[in-house]
Order: C-alpha cells, then structure tokens, then sequence
C-alpha cells in the first residue's frame, strides 16, 4: 500500500511540475458577477438594460473595450459585474433573476478588464 501512495504523490507531482495547473495571481483573487451559462438571449438583455440604467456602460458601448455586439453573454456579464461591484458586491445584488453567479477567478480576457473594487 505504501509504494502505491509513493506512486500516487509521484505521478501529481509529475502533473504539477509540467504546468497543467491554471496558476493564480494573488492580485486576481476576488469576486465577479457574471451571467450563468445557457441564460436566454432574452434575459441576457433585460440584465444588460437594467445594469446599464442603474450604472455607467461606456466599457460595453460602442468604443469600449468590453464592446462585442457578437458576444452579448459577455457585455451583459461586464454590466452586471459592474453593476455588483458598484453596490458593494452584496449577493443580492449579483441575483438578476437568478440568471448570474460569483465568479471567484477573475473573467477579463483580452482588454476587457473586469472591475474588482477592494
């Protein structure tokens, strides 16, 4: 039993050392609100309406570096993101009609930079 525990440590060690594991940056620790995966296209707008009503959208407006007419999945995340972190990133506030969650890895890609307010 014990040369299989050894084996066992090996092999993850092996896993580890080769840079599998996604690596994170203590700087990128956190909490996002984002849209859940499979929300309808509907909701997905009325998010993006009503975070955009309440809080400035210039990043998802034409121009912006969140702007993606392609993509609204990701402009209504950015949104209700900024819309979370703006009222205190309360879990209420992160509800959209059940249609969102806390990320806890920060979501930017490219130069669309998810707001963290500390």
């Amino acid at each position: 039993m014990a040369k299989a525990h050894i084996c066992l440590s090996f092999i993850i060690l092996l896993y580890i050392s080769s840079g599998h594991f996604m690596r994170v940056n203590a700087q990128s620790q956190g909490f996002w609100c984002v849209a859940k995966p499979g929300t309808t296209t509907k909701q997905l707008q009325k998010n993006l309406d009503y975070a955009c009503s309440k809080i400035d959208c210039q990043v998802v407006s034409t121009g912006g570096t969140c702007y993606s007419p392609d993509n609204l999945y990701n402009m209504a995340s950015v949104a209700m993101n900024l819309y979370y972190q703006a009222e205190g990133r309360y879990f209420g506030n992160c509800n959209f009609e059940g249609s969102s969650l806390i990320a806890i890895t920060d979501p930017s890609y490219g130069s669309c930079k998810y707001q963290f307010n500390k």
